[in-house]
């Protein structure tokens, strides 16, 4: 709110005129000749009011000799009237005509802005940009508005093209006040309306501002709200008895949203615009007593004053709110201005062409070594960071497991070595060429990855599965011997429409899965990616929602999916990490321990402990340092 109040008119003026412009730019998405025939119509607009107040006064002018009887031509108070109800037609025929165009200017641009938007979020390789606040309140902004018809950039195109017309009729209405009285009558009643549109305007533009000013708060809102009333959180909600909390919560962060708009609407709207209603009244009472001291006097006939009084009334109206413009462009603007700001941060981590890179990725083997040479990594805002000076050599090939604590930062390695996100310092390097320097769509069509927080795709399961690699989406075979692998295969044909199963209870005949079978699609879809060329094997907790039967026949193909590829295995099982030819324990954001698990078991250090600490929770009838009887599933206790 601060900046709301504090900022100079010049820059109040520039952010408009900047707002304006990048409104005006779309035309090449709605189209020339479409806006054209709107520019039109709206100059119609504009101009038919002022042409049925000239005829309607000169209808009005012919009377008194029409009642004074004797043989009189009637025929131009028959043409007047004639001329006026053409008017009156045409200017409703035209604001039907320019609605209905104006939706269609609307939903083009719309489109092309969603296009715009959802372009700039998948611009960048990294997921870096899409995890700062100031970017999240761009998005949040920008896409919060596009939901709404009215407050959208689209509307806010349309409505500039509306404003054509009002402006016409205040120009009109203006030359007509200066022809029937003076140009200082005309002047004294242009001031009015400009001065009242400046308060409408002026105040509008302000009062949106303090709506951008509290973005992260409205966020919030969304998120309370959209999380109440949807299926995701809607057990734990109820178990856990938190409906009211969060009906609460959302009151009372809607009310802290709203609290500095009141208070900023109440300072824009209230002293100000008594200011504005007196000295409009003031100009407007001069500007009529002088209409009618001149009819009085006989310099101004009735047509004249018919005239004058219909000019002065309609400008007045004309500083009034345009319901059809002023919200519409104003918050299309700022929906608008929070896209190109989005647009402009994503750009900041958008990858530059190289020809370069892809002669440094051809040298890089496909299963390659590789190593994180001083790698230090901290998330926006951490007190310190989660890899601190990371030497590490994944060799290539075999098979690495990484374990440690919670927070160690094993699954921001995994990131990193995805190229999600990039070291702060230091560098990733594969067969030594660091990956900083890769394309990384190139690179990251070199992994296959199963991560903790898989994603579950409201689409068919053939898809799900397909997507690890897209460009064969129509390899049926394929994508079945990958769902066979993973075991999930037989669900899968048992489905309604088998692989064709939409895997979302959201559509018609469509199905959900259990947590179990979610995550052999996960790991189905890392072998897809296998099959059509990636050499990186990634498994992040792979078994994380399987029993203990799934998890034993996983990992009793485990040789078999990583033989020949250089893998990476994260899990907190030390029953699967001891399969890992090396076994690297992460502490403090650096390698604490690494070796097999039987030098790790000898070395007697952290590793061991909680190798210990684990295998006490077994019941085994044989010491758990037995390699051959602890690969085995146990009972929990």
């Amino acid at each position: 709110m601060t900046s709301t109040t504090t900022q100079p008119r010049a820059g109040l003026w520039s952010d408009a005129v900047g707002a304006r412009w990048r409104i005006a730019r779309l035309l090449p998405a709605a189209g020339i000749g479409a806006s054209t025939a709107a520019i039109v119509l709206s100059l119609l607009r504009g101009l038919l009011p002022v042409a049925f107040a000239l005829a309607v006064s000169t209808a009005v002018g012919r009377i008194p000799a029409a009642l004074a009887g004797g043989a009189v031509d009637l025929s131009g108070l028959w043409r007047a009237l004639i001329a006026a109800c053409g008017a009156l037609i045409g200017l409703q025929l035209a604001e039907a005509a320019q609605k209905a165009l104006g939706e269609r200017l609307s939903r083009r641009v719309d489109g092309h802005m969603y296009a715009r938007l959802i372009q700039a979020a998948l611009s960048s390789r990294e997921i870096t940009p899409l995890e700062e606040k100031a970017v999240l309140d761009e998005l949040g902004e920008a896409s919060h508005e596009l939901r709404f018809a009215f407050r959208t950039p689209g509307a806010a195109y349309a409505g500039l093209i509306a404003l054509v017309g009002p402006y016409t009729q205040v120009a009109g209405f203006t030359v007509v006040v200066a022809a029937a009285l003076n140009t200082w009558a005309a002047l004294a009643v242009l001031t009015v309306v400009l001065l009242f549109r400046q308060g409408q305007r002026g105040g509008l533009r302000r009062y949106a501002r303090v709506i951008r000013d509290v973005a992260a708060i409205r966020r919030e809102s969304r998120y309370l709200r959209e999380t109440a009333m949807g299926a995701g959180a809607a057990k734990e909600l109820r178990i856990f008895g938190l409906t009211g909390w969060f009906a609460d919560r959302y009151r009372e962060v809607y009310l802290r949203t709203l609290a500095p708009v009141w208070a900023e609407r109440r300072r824009i709207y209230l002293k100000p615009y008594l200011a504005y209603t007196l000295v409009g009244l003031t100009l407007t009472a001069v500007v009529l007593a002088l209409a009618g001291r001149r009819a009085a006097g006989g310099a101004l006939d009735l047509a004249g004053l018919a005239l004058v009084l219909q000019a002065v009334m309609a400008l007045l109206r004309l500083g009034e709110f345009y319901p059809d413009s002023d919200t519409q462009t104003q918050y299309g603007m700022n929906a608008a201005t929070a896209i190109s700001r989005f647009e402009a941060a994503m750009a900041r981590h958008t990858e530059p062409d190289d020809p370069a890179a892809a002669g440094a990725a051809a040298r890089i083997g496909t299963a390659p070594q590789i190593r994180f040479a001083g790698v230090r990594f901290g998330y926006p805002g951490a007190d310190r960071p989660v890899l601190d000076g990371l030497e590490l050599t994944l060799a290539s090939g075999t098979c690495t497991a990484i374990v440690g604590v919670n927070g160690a930062g094993k699954t921001t390695l995994v990131k990193l070595l995805a190229r999600l996100y990039s070291p702060t310092s230091g560098a990733v390097l594969a067969d030594g060429v660091d990956l900083a320097g890769l394309p990384t769509a190139d690179w990251q069509a070199r992994i296959a990855v199963v991560f903790q927080d898989f994603v579950r795709y409201e689409l068919s399961a053939a898809a799900n599965i397909g997507f690890g690699a897209v460009g064969h989406l129509d390899d049926t075979d394929g994508i079945r011997r990958a769902a066979d692998a993973a075991g999930i295969l037989a669900a899968l044909d048992g489905l309604p429409h088998g692989l064709d199963t939409l895997l979302s209870r959201a559509y018609d005949d469509g199905t959900d899965l259990s947590g179990g079978q979610w995550q052999r699609i996960a790991i189905a879809r890392a072998l897809f990616a296998l099959y059509h060329g990636s050499s990186i094997l990634v498994l992040d907790e792979p078994t994380a929602a399987l029993d203990v039967r799934a998890e034993a026949e996983f990992y009793a193909r485990f040789a078999e999916l990583t033989r020949g590829r250089t893998t990476v295995l994260i899990s907190h099982r030390f029953a699967s990490v001891r399969l890992a030819d090396h076994i690297v324990l992460l502490d403090g954001g650096r390698v604490a321990e690494q070796g097999t698990h039987d030098e790790l078991v000898a070395l007697g250090g952290r590793y061991a402990a909680m190798f210990t600490l684990q295998a006490e929770r077994f019941d085994t009838d044989t010491p758990v340092e037995s390699p051959d009887d602890a690969a085995q599933p146990q009972k929990v206790r």
